[in-house]
C-alpha cells in the first residue's frame, strides 16, 4: 500500500497546493505554448520542487502522469551523485541526440549546487547555446551556491513551506478521504511539526495513524513524537522571565524524566519565542541552537539560568583591584574635575554588588563597532563599581589586544562618558572552574550525560 505522500503526490500544476507564484505563470505560460530552455526551482527541502519539476517535464512534453511512469525524454539527474565534469560532458553528448516520443528531451537535476565548478562551466556551454530540443530543470535548496552565470540563464521561480492554515486545510482533507479520526489539536501538532513540508506533514500524519488503533488524539501525538505539553513549554519560558531557577530546574528534569529530549526542549522554546518574539527572550534565543550533543542536558540547564541582559552576575575582583597593580585604565576625554578617594576593599565590593551594568548592551555595542574587538571581549570578565568597568582578561594575548591605541578608543566610544574602563593583567582575574568539569557536573545532575566524544569543550 503506497504511503500518503505518495497517494496525494500532486500530477497536475493545477493540483499543486500553496505555490501559486509557481503554479500560476507556468499554467499561463505553457497554455501560451512558451517553454524556457531552463528553469531554476529554488526553495527549502519538502517543499515540492522536484514534484512540481517532474510534473513540468510531463505537461511539457503533453504526457499523462503517473508517479510509477518511466518515459526515456525525461531524465532524473542527482547532482549531488552527479557532480564531476565527466557527468556533465555525458549529459551534453546524449542531449544532442533527439527525443524519442516527446517534444523535448527534459533534464531534472536535482540538488544542482552540489556540482563542482568544472562540471557547472560545462553545463554553461549548454545553456549558452541549448538544442532547441532540450529543457533543463534545475532544483536546489542553497541557490547561493549556484553561480550568478547559471542563474541568469534560467527562468527563476522561488517555492515556499506552506503556512500553518494552509497545511492543516490540507490535512484535513486528507483525513476527510483517507477517514481517519483524529482531534484537530492533534492535527495541530502534526502540522507544527512538519514545518510547512508537505512530504514531513503527510509522514508524520501517516506514521500515527498506523500506530493508532482508534482516534488520534493530542497526547498519543505527544507521546509517540517525544514532544512536552505546550503548557509546560510556556512555564518555563515564564520561570526563565522570572528567573526563578527552582522551577527550571523541576520543569526541565521533570521533561527529561518523560522522555523529552534536551534538543525537543529547546526546540520547543525557540518556536514559542519565534512566534511571540520579545527583546528579553534574544540571549536565551542566541544560547538554545547551540542545546545538542555532547552533555545536551546541560546545556538546555546552563542556557535557561543565563543571566538576562538587563541583570548583572559578576565575579568580585580580588584584592589587587584596590592596590597597586600593573592594568591599564582607560579614561574618557572629559574626566571628572575632582578625583574621589581611592575606595576601601570593603566599599568596592559593596559597589559591585549592587550596581548594575548591561555587560550584554555594552558587548552589543562594541560589535557594531568591531567584530574583532568584540570577540576579544566576550572572553573576558568584568565587575563594575558605579565609576568603573574593570575587565579581566583570561589570556595575555587578549589583554594586549584589548589594550592598543585603536581598541580602546573602541571600547571607550560604546561606553558612557563618565566612566572609566580598566584593563587588568591576567594575574587579577578570578580563578575559574575549568568548564569541561562543570559541565560533566552538571550533566551528572541533569541525568547522567557524561560521555564526551572526543572533541573539543562543547562550550
Amino acid at each position: 500500500m503506497k504511503s500518503l505522500y505518495r497517494r496525494y503526490r500532486p500530477t497536475k500544476l493545477s493540483d499543486v497546493v500553496g505555490q501559486p507564484q509557481v503554479t500560476d505563470p507556468l499554467i499561463k505560460s505553457l497554455a501560451q505554448n512558451k517553454v524556457s530552455h531552463a528553469y531554476l526551482f529554488i526553495g527549502p527541502r519538502g517543499c515540492g520542487k522536484t514534484s512540481v519539476a517532474r510534473i513540468l517535464a510531463h505537461e511539457i512534453n503533453g504526457f499523462k502522469y503517473e508517479i510509477e511512469d518511466d518515459y526515456i525524454d525525461i531524465i532524473e539527474i542527482d547532482g549531488a551523485s552527479n557532480r564531476g565534469i565527466d557527468n556533465i560532458r555525458e549529459l551534453r553528448e546524449k542531449a544532442a541526440i533527439a527525443p524519442t516520443t516527446g517534444k523535448y528531451k527534459v533534464y531534472i537535476i536535482d540538488e544542482v549546487h552540489m556540482l563542482t565548478k568544472e562540471a557547472f562551466n560545462a553545463l554553461l556551454k549548454t545553456l549558452e547555446e541549448p538544442p532547441a530540443h532540450v529543457v533543463f530543470i534545475m532544483a536546489t535548496t542553497d541557490a547561493y551556491k549556484v553561480p550568478v552565470t547559471i542563474t541568469s540563464r534560467a527562468q527563476t521561480y522561488t517555492f515556499k513551506l506552506a503556512d500553518h492554515k494552509t497545511m492543516f486545510d490540507f490535512l484535513k482533507s486528507v483525513v476527510k478521504k483517507e477517514k481517519i479520526e483524529i482531534d484537530d489539536d492533534a492535527l495541530d501538532i502534526i502540522v507544527k511539526r512538519g514545518g510547512g513540508s508537505f512530504r514531513d506533514s503527510l509522514s508524520l500524519l501517516d506514521q500515527l495513524s498506523t500506530i493508532s488503533e482508534n482516534k488520534i488524539t493530542k497526547e498519543l501525538v505527544l507521546k509517540a513524537l517525544g514532544l512536552p505539553e505546550d503548557e509546560l513549554i510556556k512555564k518555563l519560558l515564564e520561570s526563565y522571565l522570572s528567573q526563578d531557577y527552582d522551577s527550571i530546574r523541576d520543569l526541565i528534569k521533570n521533561l527529561l524524566n518523560s522522555g523529552v529530549k534536551a534538543e525537543i526542549i529547546a526546540e520547543e522554546l525557540i518556536n514559542l519565542i519565534i512566534a511571540e518574539p520579545r527583546p528579553e527572550y534574544m540571549t536565551l534565543l542566541a544560547g538554545l541552537p547551540e542545546v545538542k550533543a555532547p552533555y545536551a542536558n546541560a546545556k538546555i540547564l546552563v542556557t535557561l539560568i543565563k543571566p538576562m541582559p538587563n541583570q548583572t552576575i559578576v565575579a568580585k575582583p580580588p584584592i589587587k583591584v584596590v592596590s597597586t597593580v600593573k592594568s591599564t585604565t582607560i579614561t574618557t576625554a572629559t574626566p571628572a574635575p575632582t578625583a574621589p578617594p581611592e575606595p576601601s576593599v570593603n566599599s568596592i565590593t559593596t559597589a559591585i554588588s549592587n550596581v548594575a551594568f548591561d555587560w550584554q548592551d555594552y558587548l552589543n555595542k562594541v560589535q557594531e563597532l568591531s567584530d574583532a574587538v568584540y570577540s576579544q571581549l566576550s572572553k573576558t570578565q568584568y565587575a563594575f563599581d558605579g565609576t568603573t568597568l574593570h575587565i579581566y582578561p583570561m589570556k595575555k594575548i587578549i589583554k594586549n589586544i584589548l589594550s592598543r591605541d585603536n581598541n580602546k578608543k573602541i571600547l571607550l566610544t560604546a561606553i558612557k562618558n563618565d566612566v572609566k574602563i580598566t584593563i587588568h593583567e591576567i594575574s587579577d582575574s578570578p580563578k575559574i572552574e575549568d568548564k569541561d568539569e562543570t559541565i560533566a557536573k552538571i550533566s551528572d545532575i541533569m541525568g547522567g550525560e557524561v560521555i564526551n566524544d572526543g572533541g573539543t569543550s562543547p562550550f
